[in-house]
């Protein structure tokens, strides 16, 4: 073989070698107890079907968010933390001073804690609406605070604004891609807290999955 074909493929191989060698990004950081397609579909259709109860007598104060967690970290702080990448915090107040968040609705990135907002992806006053006006000011606060399932996500800010307490049957994230995970996401929580799905939003959520 011609000595330049030889340094060829010899370029070629240990190029191939790096590649092979290189470490893959990290993934992207996810809310918790994220349920597989089939887990969804099951809950899905175990949720009781009604329409919504009253608006009568909401109001955000009955549902006391971000909350303290631990030392001055409250909810809205440790999301952020947790969703976003070389989060620094402020030693005193707990409050993040840098990092970066990728908003999973829209795909835009954020360098500021202010461009970002911490999305109920059930919101409070769909959650009145379909059970939680019966529970107590206490399983009311644990639901507005939940770190243990998918139901808070750090998102761009006018984007969570937009979507105000819109159901998956009047509002979906702009990226088509998530439209799977944001259905897997709204199922766990209305499972996980008893609550009710009006007959619109149950469809929609199934279309959403036939896209996993």
């Amino acid at each position: 073989m011609p000595a330049f074909s030889m340094l060829r493929l010899s370029l070629l191989v240990a190029g191939a070698a790096v590649a092979l060698a290189a470490p893959l990004p990290a993934p992207a950081p996810t809310p918790p107890n994220i349920p597989t397609e089939s887990s969804a579909r099951s809950a899905l259709a175990s949720l009781t079907v009604r329409p919504w109860g009253p608006q009568t007598g909401y109001s955000r104060d009955l549902f006391p968010h971000w909350i303290t967690q631990s030392g001055a970290c409250n909810t809205r702080e440790v999301v952020l933390a947790r969703d976003g990448t070389g989060v620094v915090r402020d030693s005193s107040t707990c409050a993040a001073v840098s990092g970066t968040w990728r908003s999973p609705y829209d795909g835009a990135t954020w360098t500021a804690a202010s461009d970002v907002d911490i999305d109920h992806v059930v919101p409070m006053s769909n959650a009145w609406k379909s059970g939680a006006a019966s529970w107590t000011t206490t399983r009311r606060r644990s639901f507005a605070n939940d770190l243990t399932n998918p139901q808070l996500i750090a998102v761009t800010d006018e984007v969570n604004q937009s979507k105000g307490d819109k159901g998956p049957e009047a509002w979906k994230p702009s990226l088509t891609s998530y439209h799977c995970t944001y259905a897997k996401i709204w199922i766990k929580v209305k499972s996980v807290w008893s609550l009710s799905v009006t007959s619109s939003e149950k469809s929609a959520l199934s279309g959403m999955l036939n896209l996993c």
